[in-house]
Formats: structure tokens, C-alpha cells, sequence
């Protein structure tokens, strides 16, 4: 039998996470210390605060586990969570901000890029390219990270104004706004697919 999804939760909105796995009948597994790794089939790092997240990765020792986990296993990171897997940050007004991102995803982002709290929005965002539907998806953005650029080997699967919002690379998967806060479940799908069987 598969192993769960694993959830990151030490800050952020996992919970909808949970929620949208098990509608698609899968099971969710708290990883919240680096052996819990163990314990999953692939890695959700949510949405939340990317200076929190730093401060708690680190203090749960979890750095050097999850980005060897992620050399072999899918992670996705949504909102905070691209800028945790991301390469590079940039924009940054101070330098000490606390923001070390885990260097996995080879993208460079701003953080909070498309404006503050109060300039959330929803907008349709197509997923013709991740998985042929017609249908767009209600992408919410809430202080969400801009992807300023990608590297080589990463594929841009959905775009917003001409700017990549989901990018994968390999079993890497990285998006900048939250797919957790709706009823469409198509993100989480994909997800689960890009597990090994």
C-alpha cells in the first residue's frame, strides 16, 4: 500500500491540504521532525510565512532532510512553500530578513511580488499544459511570490500576465498561489500522478 502525503506542518494553511488529498482519496501524514520522512511517499510544503518556515525548518533540523528527501521524492511548495524550494530570492529590501530558501526548485522569486495582503485576488489561470483542460483554474494569490526567472531544466506549466505560476521541475512541482483554497482539486491531482507507482 502507498505510504501518505506527507504535509509540512509547522506553520501555514496544511490543513486545506489535507483536505483536498483526502477528497481525492488519499491519506495525509504530519511531518513535523526530519524521521517522519520516513513515513511518506512525497512531500507538501504549504502556503504559511516564509521567515517563520525558515526559522522553524532550521529548528527542527529538517533542512538537510527534506532537501535529501527531495533528491529522490516529489515535493510541492504553494505560496511560502515555492519560496522555500526555490534557489534564489530577490528584491529583498534588508538582507536579514531571515528567508534562507532550500535551493531545490531552480527558480529566483520575490516575495509577497504581487503586493500585500490586502491586494489578494483571484484570477483564472490555465492549465492547458498540465493537464490539457479547457477549464481555467481560480488561482487564489494572496501575498503571493513572484517567479522572476527559471533555469534551464524547469518547465513552465501555467502562467499569469506572461509570468510562470506553476513551474516543475522533475518531480519538483512549485506554484505561486494557492490551489488548496478552492474546490478544484486538478493541482492536487497532478500531484499525486507524479508519484512512482
Amino acid at each position: 500500500m502507498s505510504k501518505p502525503v506527507g504535509l509540512l506542518t509547522l506553520q501555514g494553511d496544511y490543513d486545506k491540504h489535507r483536505r483536498a488529498f483526502r477528497a481525492l482519496g488519499r491519506e495525509t501524514f504530519d511531518v513535523r521532525r526530519p524521521g517522519e520522512l520516513a513515513e511518506v511517499s512525497c512531500l507538501v510544503i504549504p502556503g504559511g510565512e516564509s521567515t517563520t518556515l525558515t526559522r522553524l525548518v532550521d529548528r527542527a533540523g529538517l533542512r538537510e532532510p527534506v532537501c535529501e528527501f527531495a533528491a529522490h521524492h516529489p515535493v510541492m511548495g504553494t505560496c511560502a512553500g515555492l519560496i522555500m524550494v526555490a534557489t534564489a530570492l530577490t528584491g529583498e529590501k534588508r538582507p536579514d530578513y531571515g528567508v534562507e530558501p532550500l535551493g531545490l526548485l531552480d527558480c529566483t522569486v520575490i516575495r509577497n511580488g504581487y503586493g500585500r495582503q490586502i491586494d489578494s485576488f483571484t484570477a483564472p489561470v490555465s492549465l492547458d499544459r498540465l493537464d490539457g483542460s479547457p477549464d481555467p483554474f481560480p488561482a487564489v494569490f494572496i501575498r503571493a511570490p513572484r517567479i522572476t526567472s527559471v533555469g534551464p531544466d524547469v518547465e513552465v506549466l501555467a502562467s499569469y500576465r506572461d509570468e510562470p505560476v506553476i513551474i516543475r521541475q522533475g518531480h519538483l512541482l512549485g506554484m505561486a498561489f494557492h490551489p488548496e483554497l478552492t474546490e478544484d482539486f486538478r493541482i492536487h491531482r497532478y500531484f499525486l500522478e507524479m508519484l512512482p507507482d
